[in-house]
């Protein structure tokens, strides 16, 4: 399976466990991928981890950069 682009709440939930499994996320971006693939916009990531959206970007191109290395 390769993407271009990640879209979160395509993958099944044995996806999920596989990337965390494979993908050393920080607990972080963990929570970003738990949250994202519930459907949270980074919005209401942000308020949900309390940190800036500014943050919740970053954590999303991590957690993308490293989800297409298993890919």
């Amino acid at each position: 399976m390769k993407y271009d682009i990640v879209i979160f709440r395509e993958f099944t939930q044995l996806e999920i466990d596989n990337f965390i499994a494979k993908c050393n996320f920080t607990e972080d971006e963990e929570c970003y991928l738990r949250l994202r693939c519930k459907g949270k916009s980074n919005v209401e990531i942000a308020l949900n981890m309390n940190v800036s959206e500014g943050q919740v970007s970053k954590l999303a191109r991590r957690v993308k950069d490293k989800i297409k290395k298993v890919i």
